[in-house]
């Protein structure tokens, strides 16, 4: 096998030319199960200031033939608010893409594809669809569109109104590839293509992203944010090391003083209880204990 360009560096440096949209075109017809083809790319978030996220995460926003909104997105590190961002992307394309007066039937459809390369929630697959259904809390069935609602639309659910997620968690795919989505994945997770994949725009992935294609100075840009990916996620990793060892000692040394103060309090109230038993004012009590009058009374 050869390796190729790694997804996320072809996003901010290849995929982007039009002669290239066939790679991209490839994967959405595969995951999406339809033909899609991109009409033209639209201005995303791509281009981050920020040292960190530069290396860790890339999105792309294209615009397909029919006018629905795909957002791509790598992440390649950890982010525990992951969930919430994919809503907000979702959610902002939603809003910006509809002119101010215009109806409610010129919302745009949005597809929200996530590449992530960490363990995001907990799961057994590797490939995960979410959709809005309305369900009936009585008898379980889903709401549908009226036969007019379906004509004007153009469409068969309501589900197909909604944005629509999908997240590609590459790192816990470890199998041999058998379907075109898992021939993706592996390309996506190894940087290889399967010898005698099939898949949609993997063909040009062998043809547009090879190592050897890239010049010399190409190369040496590409293998700089490949060891940044590394430093970013070995920096991550020493953090949370240090910050469970820091969290394990303060934990000690609270329990060490939890554990004083406890025996304190016992003290305390062994001493009020003995006095009590010796016939003793709780006001004598209450003076060399410095318990109240009423922790004293129910002793």
């Amino acid at each position: 096998m050869e390796s190729y360009i790694r997804f996320d560096w072809a996003m901010k440096r290849l995929l982007r030319n039009k002669a290239n949209y066939a790679v991209l075109e490839g994967l959405l017809t595969t995951l999406l199960e339809e033909k899609v083809t991109i009409h033209k790319l639209l201005e995303s978030e791509s281009n981050q200031e920020d040292e960190f996220d530069k290396y860790n995460r890339v999105d792309m926003l294209a615009e397909n033939s029919k006018g629905e909104l795909v957002l791509i997105e790598v992440q390649n590190n950890n982010e525990y608010a992951y969930f919430q961002r994919m809503l907000f992307g979702a959610s902002k394309l939603v809003t910006e893409y509809i002119n101010r007066g215009e109806g409610y039937e010129k919302v745009r459809k949005v597809y929200s594809v996530n590449i992530v390369y960490f363990s995001l929630g907990h799961g057994k697959d590797f490939v995960y669809h979410g959709k809005t259904e309305f369900v009936g809390i009585h008898n379980g069935d889903i709401l549908e569109l009226s036969p007019f609602q379906k004509q004007t639309f153009k469409v068969d659910k309501v589900s197909q109104l909604y944005p629509e997620y999908y997240i590609l968690k590459v790192n816990d795919f470890n199998r041999v590839a058998k379907t075109p989505l898992e021939e993706w994945i592996y390309y996506l997770n190894t940087g290889n293509v399967p010898e005698h994949a099939t898949a949609p725009g993997l063909d040009k992935v062998k043809e547009q992203l090879k190592l050897d294609r890239m010049s010399r100075e190409e190369l040496k840009a590409y293998y700089k944010h490949l060891d940044n990916i590394v430093i970013l996620r070995d920096n991550i990793m020493t953090e949370r090391a240090e910050g469970r060892a820091e969290g394990r000692a303060e934990g000690r040394a609270e329990g060490r003083a939890e554990g004083i103060k406890e025996g304190v309090e016992k003290s305390r109230l062994d001493m009020a209880r003995s006095m009590k038993t010796d016939g003793l004012p709780i006001e004598t009590i209450a003076k060399y204990t410095h318990l109240s009058t009423e922790e004293i009374e129910r002793l």
